[in-house]
């Protein structure tokens, strides 16, 4: 498996909470680095403020195997920074793991992958100019990446998944949908933002009907409601 290693924050094995795979047990391994800086980040340990270890590629596949699912999630962080992820997913589908990799679009790697998990970044996601204003240049400099946004969905099976935290977000939505004519709407979920409860449904209020009118799929964040905010679950 060679001596590539990955920058990894933590390995754990929960139910996926979000998308087509909500509710299976899964295999999660969070890599720590990001190229953006979302203000409503949840696992700033992972993107704003990197931490944990490098991991070989034969260490991340035995302690997988240990934790006994065949469902795999590269989350992150971003995954697709490194090109270490592309040996591991390789060694984990010859060990006949599903994968799912949760990326928002913007490096391609070719990588083994049986759902890519896509989340663009909308402009809700900038971080305030007034507090962050090289971030928040950064940030917007690199969310979109339109030609590997087509790259991801032409290679593999793929689920579209954006963020909202306010109605006028929606007209955004539309508006990047216009430009991808190839991404199957039957793939794309709109998903609140927030990592409460309470914050969560206010939101479905306006958002879930507005997903049937539009064949969308309303995505809510199960693993918050299950476990609540918290890190390893």
């Amino acid at each position: 498996m060679g001596s590539s290693k990955l920058p990894v924050a933590e390995v754990f094995c929960s139910l996926q909470g979000e998308g087509f795979l909500t509710g299976t047990e899964s295999v999660f391994i969070r890599v720590s680095g990001c190229n953006l800086r979302c203000w409503f980040c949840d696992t700033r340990y992972a993107s704003w403020e990197p931490e944990g270890q490098l991991r070989s590629i034969e260490e991340l596949v035995k302690e997988t195997s240990r934790l006994r699912s065949k469902y795999v999630v590269l989350t992150g962080g971003e995954p697709m920074l490194f090109p270490a992820v592309v040996p591991l997913t390789l060694a984990l589908k010859e060990r006949g793991y599903h994968i799912t990799i949760e990326t928002a679009g913007t490096k391609f790697l070719p990588v083994a992958c049986d759902l890519m998990s896509i989340s663009p970044k909308l402009s809700n996601s900038t971080p305030s100019r007034e507090r962050f204003p090289d971030l928040a240049d950064l940030h917007e400099r690199r969310r979109y990446a339109p030609d590997v946004i087509r790259q991801l969905v032409s290679r593999y099976p793929y689920q579209i998944k954006f963020v909202i935290d306010k109605p006028e977000d929606l007209v955004e939505v539309e508006e990047y949908l216009q430009a991808f004519p190839e991404i199957d709407r039957s793939r794309v979920m709109l998903m609140p933002q927030g990592t409460d409860v309470a914050s969560l449904n206010a939101k479905a209020v306006w958002l879930e009907p507005y997903c049937r009118q539009r064949g969308y799929h309303f995505c809510p964040r199960r693993h918050i409601e299950w476990f609540g905010a918290v890190r390893g679950k």
